[in-house]
């Protein structure tokens, strides 16, 4: 019970406080590569390297700076959720790919989505309403 104690007055204050955060994870989960390929590859550099990250991730998490903690953490999430996104995105169109043609309207450039094994069609564009035949 001692030893809760002191954790729990030793991070009043701190960043730590509430746990780990997006970034400290990930910050750990590249030591944590670092150190096996450190010992599968003769790179003996990545060793240092792995316990020069862990001492970044326990700084943030003993820091008191809390407002800079978070917008560290703010400004990785934002960076996750591009790199995220583009994969969703590309997962997407392929997905899409498998059922639609995607064809772009001649006049304005408008991507439109058409039903494969239709034969050829007529295609409306709804945004400029131009009539143009395709395949599908």
């Amino acid at each position: 019970m001692k030893m809760r104690n002191f954790l729990t007055q030793f991070f009043a204050g701190r960043y730590g406080a509430y746990g780990a955060d997006q970034l400290s994870k990930f910050l750990l989960v590249i030591v944590a590569v670092c150190l096996v390929l450190s010992y599968v590859t003769p790179l003996h550099m990545l060793y240092w390297l792995a316990f020069a990250i862990l001492g970044v991730s326990y700084f943030r998490l003993f820091s008191k700076n809390i407002p800079k903690r978070y917008h560290e953490n703010e400004a990785y999430m934002k960076l996750q959720n591009k790199v995220t996104g583009f994969f969703k995105t590309t997962k997407y169109n392929i997905e899409q790919r498998k059922v639609y043609h995607i064809y772009k309207c001649p006049s304005c450039a408008q991507k439109i989505r058409i039903p494969r094994g239709k034969g050829n069609i007529m295609v409306r564009c709804p945004k400029c309403h131009t009539e143009f035949k395709k395949r599908s």
